[in-house]
């Protein structure tokens, strides 16, 4: 315990000025051109990939858009179907309709007397 605390308390020497060890070049540390050129490479990539991503969610968007534009165009023609086409005026009803009193009972030409 004493041999810990005594490395701890005396003080480090000064490292010494950076430099490479006997027998390596700076080749063998940094990446170089053929790191540069892999990491350009993946860079590239990556954006091309991106870019086709956005363009194939967009035309996910779009295709999802113009089929509710086009659910919505059906739904309006059948309801348009249903009220008898258009330009048929205000008030009509759907042939599901029951007649009036006077067209059941027959008595539509008949005057009461």
């Amino acid at each position: 315990m004493h041999h810990l605390l005594l490395s701890l308390a005396t003080t480090p020497s000064p490292l010494p000025t950076p430099a490479l060890r006997d027998g390596m070049s700076e080749d063998q540390i940094t990446p170089g051109l053929w790191g540069f050129i892999m990491t350009a490479f993946f860079v590239l990539a990556t954006t091309l990939l991106i870019v086709d991503m956005v363009r194939r969610i967009r035309r996910v968007r779009y295709r999802a858009q113009v089929e509710e534009e086009r659910m919505a165009a059906a739904a309006a023609a059948d309801v348009e179907a249903e009220d008898g086409g258009p330009g048929q005026g205000y008030g009509r009803t759907s042939g599901n309709a029951e007649p009036s009193h006077s067209e059941s009972n027959g008595d539509a030409g008949r005057t009461q007397g």
